[in-house]
């Protein structure tokens, strides 16, 4: 089943965001390893995260390397049709992930619906992470509604 895109044929996707704080790039395979250590030291905090309180991810017991690469990879598939934007949250300097922000089709055209976590040792970045993310989303998007959790 084939979706949408969700930003214009024209519409230059974003491809960073960069902070002090942190820096934004398409999530995709090549962060399999650090994504999933990510995610899996902070499962708790990631499910009392808005957003993230009714959803089935991340799961309790975790997930092997394969099935989240798997995601990754669909993910990253999701971007380069433009039916979705997942981006992975990295320290500003090195490749350290910290976090996701996930840009899905909203409840009509020209909405999004918008989800971000970080890691429970940067739980102080998230309230800058969405602050930032608002900004860029209304500065460089073509949304015309955008819901984000929290």
């Amino acid at each position: 089943m084939s979706q949408e895109p969700l930003v214009p044929g024209d519409f230059e996707v974003p491809r960073e965001l960069r902070t002090a704080r942190f820096r934004l790039e398409p999530l995709g395979p090549q962060h399999n390893a650090a994504d999933l250590a990510a995610w899996m030291s902070s499962i708790s905090h990631i499910q009392s995260t808005p957003g993230f309180e009714e959803r089935n991810w991340p799961p309790d017991e975790g997930y092997s390397a394969e099935a989240n690469l798997a995601d990754l990879v669909q993910h990253a598939e999701e971007f380069e049709q433009r039916v979705a934007f997942a981006y992975t949250v990295l320290r500003p300097e090195v490749d350290d992930v910290i976090g996701c922000l996930y840009l899905n089709p909203g409840q009509r055209p020209g909405a999004v619906d918008v989800r971000s976590w970080v890691r429970a040792d940067v739980a102080d970045l998230d309230v800058v992470l969405r602050q930032a993310v608002r900004e860029w989303l209304a500065q460089r998007w073509p949304f015309d509604e955008v819901v984000y959790a929290g």
